[in-house]
């Protein structure tokens, strides 16, 4: 079967020199044959991510152009304005896989709105709202190693698409055959009739209006003479990202020269995420050197930001998502309600594998904090919910443990511009009073109690790896555990029992422990991994970290 479909595409003219010698050269090769061929990348509500490469099972023009077939199906059905907004980050392929949906959509006569250069993940949710589109598509693969590619959609509220929505457009995929089933027009015609057209710069100064209206204490940036170091690591951060600082006042930025222009190869760091200390590590090295007072990183698709904070003896710390997300929840709170811009009944939402910190300082502030699934468009989800009810306003904060937040509503993804430049502003703030962000972060250890937070990964590569990670969960449902390194499981928490939670079904599992930490088992939406989250309590962070380690030994032969 595999060895049919292969032989198909190395006889078809497949207009794409890599492609046509990846075939040649995997000739006679069953395994590599088999490996692009057995299975076809399947369409979730992530949309597509895979490796670049030939076959059903790879990242490619035409695995995109049958995605976007299906979009275009969806959005046929769906009335309105028939446009479709793209955007797309540094990846290798990017523009040439955003040329290509944008020519599928023409070919459907579906209007399309393009950002003509490289765009980050908010911009696109926004560019989405702004034009009224049914749909939006995002060609990235986020953070992943840079032979990876992918392709979110998103649903015309600017959030990721539904998973109704996306089970429609996955079962028009698979009736789109690969090579000839997506109607295509060339992207120089679809052009010349007026049907793809680009980001006006209309809709990008809105975007940076409606980001910049979102300062807590505006004006206060310009005169506290913060000193930063940027990376926007070789992708779509730079130009938001240092427009929004200048805006508000703060200049004196450093950017890692390795890193600052867009660069598919990520090549000074091979897996370009700011939650993981390599990425960031020219960045600290030139901190150091600088003498800075933060430095900060946006991955490529610049939804997602990590800092590290100078310390008092000249050192730098990494801050971890969830010391973030709390310290600008704190910084928001005590800010709207000194400048007296805390809406009534305001409401905060963060996902249910995030720390319940975050419980304690809503709770101090008067804020109602809502727990979501993990994923950012369960965050968006609130803000419709609030949106139809005439109470958008109310909402001022939404984070996830995975270094993603939002202030406001403007977009219902996470948004890195919007991030930076709160952190930012919080630092100067800070530094305008006599203290720092880490001084701030122990201030609020002191007064809510020690918690730590840290999340490990087990990763099943292969065919057969999501089948042992299905087992795995399977196995912890059937024989739940009763105890953790000797801490007794006093509630668990099964996530899959909708009628339970209140919220939508989800494999996820936490275990709340006697001794109130707690931990949380769940399978990765777009990675051969299963993550697992603890949280533990000590009297200072060294009890703390102890407790988790006790805790991740006691997991590791449940995932064995």
């Amino acid at each position: 079967m595999y060895q049919d479909e292969y032989k198909r595409w190395a006889a078809a003219d497949l207009v794409d020199f890599d492609l046509n010698k990846e075939l040649n050269d995997i000739a006679g090769d069953d395994e590599a044959i088999k490996d692009r061929f057995a299975v076809a990348l399947e369409f979730g509500t992530a949309g597509l991510r895979g490796v670049l490469g030939a076959g059903t099972n790879r990242m490619n023009i035409w695995v995109v152009r049958q995605a976007t077939q299906g979009v275009a199906d969806w959005v046929k059905t769906q009335g309105g304005t028939q446009t479709v907004a793209i955007s797309y980050d540094s990846r290798l392929k990017g523009w040439n896989f955003a040329r290509e949906a944008a020519g599928v959509l023409a070919a459907n006569d579906i209007h399309v709105r393009l950002y003509e250069e490289l765009m980050p993940v908010p911009a696109l949710s926004f560019a989405t709202r702004y034009y009224h589109c049914n749909a939006g598509i995002m060609i990235t693969a986020s953070h992943n190693p840079a032979q990876y590619n992918g392709y979110k959609a998103y649903g015309p509220d600017g959030c990721q698409m539904t998973d109704d929505a996306a089970a429609v457009v996955y079962a028009s995929i698979q009736k789109t055959d690969v090579l000839t089933g997506a109607k295509h027009m060339s992207f120089a015609e679809g052009v010349e009739k007026g049907l793809i057209q680009f980001v006006g710069e209309d809709c990008k100064d809105a975007f940076y209006k409606a980001i910049e209206a979102r300062q807590v204490r505006p004006g206060l940036a310009k005169t506290a003479g913060l000193k930063l170091v940027y990376s926007p690591l070789n992708g779509t951060g730079l130009v938001p990202v240092t427009r929004v600082l200048k805006d508000i006042g703060i200049t004196d930025i450093t950017i890692v020269p390795e890193q600052e222009y867009p660069n598919g190869y990520f090549t000074t760091c091979s897996y370009p995420n700011p939650e993981i200390f390599a990425a960031l590590e020219k960045g600290l090295e030139l901190a150091k050197k600088e003498q800075a007072d933060l430095m900060l990183a946006t991955d490529p698709d610049a939804d997602r930001v990590g800092i590290a904070m100078k310390c008092a003896d000249g050192s730098y710390e990494l801050v971890s998502g969830n010391e973030m997300g709390v310290l600008l929840l704190d910084y928001i709170c005590q800010g709207r309600i000194e400048k007296g811009t805390m809406p009534k009944n305001p409401v905060a939402v963060m996902s249910i594998v995030s720390t319940p910190l975050a419980d304690k300082v809503a709770e101090h502030y008067g804020v109602e904090l809502r727990h979501v699934l993990t994923g950012f468009k369960w965050i968006g989800d609130q803000i419709a919910q609030l949106e139809a009810a005439g109470e958008t306003d109310r909402f001022i904060f939404g984070f996830e443990e995975s270094y993603g937040y939002l202030a406001g509503p403007y977009v219902r993804d996470k948004d890195a511009v919007v991030s930076s430049m709160l952190i930012c502003e919080m630092a100067a703030y800070y530094r305008s009073i006599g203290s720092s962000i880490k001084q701030r972060l122990e201030e609020i250890y002191q007064q809510y109690g020690r918690y730590y937070n840290k999340v490990d990964a087990f990763s099943f590569p292969g065919l057969s790896g999501m089948d042992k990670m299905k087992g795995i969960m399977v196995s912890l449902r059937q024989n739940p555990p009763t105890e953790f390194a000797g801490k007794k499981v006093v509630e668990t928490i099964d996530y899959a029992e909708p009628e339970k939670t209140g919220l939508p079904k989800a494999n996820v599992l936490i275990y709340k422990l006697d001794d109130g930490s707690t931990v949380v088992v769940r399978p990765s939406g777009t990675e051969p991994k299963i993550k697992t989250y603890f949280t533990t309590l000590g009297k200072d962070l060294a009890e703390a970290q102890a407790e988790k380690e006790k805790l991740a030994e006691a997991v590791k032969p449940l995932l064995a």
